[in-house]
């Protein structure tokens, strides 16, 4: 195998790892929630009023979350960040890529406080949810889930996009943005023109 080709494999490699690890984290969610969601429901059926709360809630998360927070920001970031690390790999980086793709470290001072209040939010919503009753916890742990899954999706689209060298317009939030996410892509794409980077060791 040449230099280049495992080069480009080792950027491949960083990718996913960063990209499906994220992937891997959301579906856990997605499982648990739904799981849950199904075991009350098929318990305790719904109400007309419960269904048409379950509607309307599943089509506000699906666009706030779903579509504005995951499509519209989290997603494009995620592979964004993932395709930075592939031309810029530090062993930590890479061991913890897919915590370094959520923008947990390594990101914009702005980004990091972001990122973990959103945490923080995330942690406190989960505690209240768990207070409910049964039929309403299972209307927001479904909606959650459809919202979840959607933006699920969305990232494996991004990812497809960025090794297919259609990378994300965003920028990878990083404190030194030495190369774009075109760029990234372009050299996974065509690793020669890489060769000899002192930063891909």
């Amino acid at each position: 195998m040449s230099p280049d080709a495992r080069e480009q494999r080792r950027r491949l490699a960083v990718v996913l790892w960063g990209v499906l690890g994220v992937v891997f984290v959301l579906v856990e969610a997605i499982y648990r929630l739904g799981a849950t969601a199904a075991g009350i429901l098929s318990s305790q059926p719904l109400t007309t009023g419960q269904l048409v709360l379950l509607a309307v809630w599943t089509v506000a998360i699906a666009y706030f979350e779903g579509y504005r927070g995951f499509q519209q920001h989290f997603s494009p970031r995620v592979v964004a960040r993932a395709l930075h690390l592939a031309e810029h790999r530090r062993p930590l980086h890479v061991a913890l890529a897919p915590l370094y793709c959520m923008a947990l470290f390594h990101t914009t001072r702005r980004r990091l406080i972001a990122t973990w209040a959103l945490i923080a939010g995330i942690v406190a919503l989960i505690v209240l949810v768990r207070q409910m009753s049964p039929p309403y916890r299972a209307i927001v742990d479904a909606g959650v889930a459809f919202a979840l899954a959607w933006g699920t999706t969305s990232i494996l689209v991004f990812l497809a996009r960025g090794l297919a060298n259609r990378p994300p317009g965003v920028s990878p939030e990083v404190p030194e943005e030495a190369t774009s996410p075109a760029e990234a892509a372009q050299a996974l794409a065509h690793p020669s023109a890489q060769a000899g980077n002192p930063c891909d060791s």
